[in-house]
C-alpha cells in the first residue's frame, strides 16, 4: 500500500475479527499491520533501523505503516521506495494534539501493533492509545542510560521493550523494568555493496602512504568530537604525521588541522558506504553508544574500528580480533590504540579481516526477524496491559 508524496493519511480499511494467535518461536504467520512511530527530525541510526524494518516487513508481505514528522528525512525516504508513510507534527513528549491525531489513525487504520522507536513518540503512542487496551503497545529503547519516569512511561501499557544491545537492557533493568518485559534485538544493516571506493588522497592532495581514519555520524560531543583533538595531541610525532582524518558527517567545510593532525570535513555525504570504504580505520569516540551501526557497516568494509568501550560496543567489538577498544574517556589509551593501527599495516589487515566475519552476525536480516518474534510473542497473548 503505497503512499504517495502528498498523502498524510492511509486509506480507511475494514477489518474483521483477528484470527488466532501465532506461534511467537515461528515469528508471525500471517501478514500483520503495524504502526510504526517515530518522532526524528533528522536522518540518525535510529531513523535507519526504522527504515530498514519497514522495508524488510514489506519484503516478507507485511504492512507496515510509519508515522514520522512533516519533513523528515526517514518519511521522505520511505515515500521514495514505495513505502507507506503518514506525517503528524509531534512537538514534545506529551503532545495532546499529536496523540489525538495518532489516535485517529489508528482508530481509522485497525494495527494489529503499535510500534514506538524513540522518546518522544512513546509518550505520545502512550497517550493516543488511552482507551484502545486491545492494541498492543511495543517501545523500542536504543540509548544505555538508566531511563526515568518509569512508573508513568514504563508501565505494564507496554507490552513489550526492543532494547538494542545488553548494554541498553541492563540500564532499563536498573532502572525498575522487568527484565522479562525486554526482548533483546540488536540492530542489524545490509552488507554494503561498493563498487569503487571514495580516493580521498586523490580529492585532499595527500600522500599515497598516508593512513585514513574516518569518524562518521553526527558530529556532537556525544559521538567524542571533542575527545578528536586530545586523541590526535597525544599521537607520537611519527604517527600524526602519517595520519589524515576525514569527519563524515555534520557541516562540511573542507580541509582543517585537528589536534597538530590534516583533517577534511566532508560534511553529509549521500554514499556513505563508498566515502567509509575509502578510509583505512574508522575513529569511534563516542561516550555513550546504543550499539553502534557505523561500526558495523565500518567492520562490513573491512575498515578496523577503535572506539572506547562504552555502551554496546563492547558487544559488537572483539578487541583484538575485529577492533580495538580502548577503557572509556581515556584519550591516551584511545591514542595508543589508534598508533598501532596507524603503524602495523599487518595488523589492519587482520582486524579488517575479523571484522567483515564478525559484521554477519549484526545484518539487518536478523534485525527484521527478530522484531517480527517480538510481535508474535506479544500477539500470542502475553500482552498485559
Amino acid at each position: 500500500m503505497p503512499v504517495s508524496g502528498k498523502q498524510d493519511a492511509p486509506p480507511t480499511a475494514e477489518r474483521t475479527a483477528p484470527p488466532p494467535p501465532d506461534d511467537p518461536r515461528a515469528g508471525p504467520t500471517r501478514p500483520l499491520r503495524v504502526l510504526h512511530v517515530d518522532a526524528g527530525r533528522e536522518w540518525r541510526g535510529g531513523q535507519r533501523q526504522v527504515f530498514l524494518l519497514a522495508q524488510g516487513m514489506r519484503e516478507r508481505g507485511h504492512e507496515p505503516l510509519v508515522v514520522g514528522v512533516p519533513d523528515a528525512p526517514l518519511v521522505h525516504r520511505l515515500r521514495t521506495r514505495g513505502l507507506a508513510a503518514s506525517t503528524v507534527p509531534m512537538r514534545g513528549e506529551w503532545d495532546l494534539p499529536a496523540a489525538r491525531r495518532l489516535r485517529a489513525l489508528v482508530r481509522t487504520w485497525s494495527p494489529d501493533v503499535v510500534h514506538a522507536h524513540d522518546a518522544r513518540a512513546h509518550a505520545i503512542a502512550l497517550a493516543a492509545l488511552v482507551g484502545r487496551p486491545r492494541t498492543p503497545l511495543v517501545v523500542t529503547r536504543r540509548v544505555p542510560f538508566v531511563p526515568k519516569g518509569v512508573r508513568l512511561k514504563y508501565g505494564r501499557r507496554v507490552a513489550r521493550f526492543v532494547a538494542i544491545s545488553r548494554a541498553v537492557r541492563d540500564a532499563m533493568v536498573r532502572g525498575g523494568v522487568a527484565e522479562e518485559r525486554i526482548a533483546l534485538v540488536h540492530s542489524g544493516v545490509p552488507t554494503p555493496a561498493v563498487e569503487r571506493p571514495r580516493d580521498w588522497r586523490a580529492e585532499c592532495r595527500w600522500p599515497a602512504d598516508a593512513v585514513l581514519c574516518g569518524v562518521v555520524g553526527a558530529m556532537t560531543a556525544e559521538k567524542g568530537i571533542a575527545t578528536l583533538a586530545a586523541v590526535a595531541e597525544r599521537l607520537s610525532p611519527a604517527a600524526r604525521a602519517r595520519a589524515r582524518l576525514v569527519l563524515l558527517g555534520g557541516v562540511g567545510t573542507g580541509s582543517c588541522e585537528i589536534g597538530g593532525m590534516e583533517a577534511f570535513r566532508a560534511g553529509f555525504v549521500d554514499e556513505i558506504h563508498a566515502a567509509m570504504a575509502g578510509l583505512d580505520v574508522l575513529w569511534h569516540p563516542s561516550s555513550a553508544e546504543g550499539l553502534g551501526t557505523a561500526v558495523i557497516d565500518a567492520m562490513a568494509l573491512g575498515v578496523p574500528p577503535v572506539a572506547f568501550a562504552v555502551g554496546g560496543l563492547p558487544e559488537l567489538i572483539e578487541h583484538e580480533r575485529c577492533g580495538l577498544l580502548a577503557p572509556p574517556g581515556d584519550a591516551a589509551a584511545f591514542a595508543g590504540a589508534a598508533a598501532r593501527l596507524l603503524c602495523d599495516d599487518a595488523l589492519r589487515a587482520r582486524l579488517a579481516a575479523g571484522g567483515r566475519e564478525r559484521a554477519r552476525a549484526f545484518d539487518a536480516a536478523h534485525m527484521v526477524e527478530g522484531t517480527l518474534a517480538v510481535y508474535a510473542d506479544v500477539l500470542a497473548g502475553r500482552h498485559t496491559p
